[in-house]
């Protein structure tokens, strides 16, 4: 932590989640079971989607998540080396998931996307007084994209 003015933490890019040999069983069989499917209509675009997108969940959950450094200061949020400005968001809300605490922008334009940011419980109130201080907060949910990637245990 720094002054007032500033206030910086590391945190994880993402949750990671055990997967045991239960969970990469499903996905094959759902691969499969989608393959068959894709085979039985003959739809090669379908079954090269299947196949892709079976081999990304492979890589995306086998792949540890990067240590970021994030920082808040009188002009925005910076996540690494990129800015988010205050004044591109219109409101700000908290979300706790399991142990993990994280913070969610949510931006000013339609089809804007939030940005989310964990941070260490102990930093917590810090966080929130100084995003406060910018950005009005509101209650939010998780997405119907992030239900499926928590159900999912991507």
């Amino acid at each position: 932590m720094a002054n007032q003015s500033n206030i910086s933490w590391q945190a994880e890019e993402y949750i990671t989640h055990e997967h045991n040999t239960g969970w990469y069983f499903g996905l094959f069989g759902i691969g499969i079971a989608l393959a068959a499917i894709a085979i039985l209509f003959k739809s090669w675009t379908f079954l090269a989607l299947i196949i892709l997108s079976i081999i990304a969940i492979l890589i995306s959950a086998s792949r540890p998540p990067r240590k970021i450094q994030y920082s808040l200061t009188k002009d925005g949020l910076t996540e690494g080396e990129r800015l988010h400005k205050f004044e591109d968001f219109k409101a700000f809300g908290i979300l706790k998931e399991e142990s993990h605490f994280s913070a969610i922008l949510i931006p000013k334009k339609r089809f804007g996307l939030n940005v989310k940011v964990y941070f260490p419980g102990d930093s917590g109130e810090a966080i929130v007084d100084a995003l406060g201080a910018r950005l009005p907060m509101e209650e939010v949910k998780l997405d119907f994209l992030d239900r499926i990637v928590n159900f999912l245990r991507i």
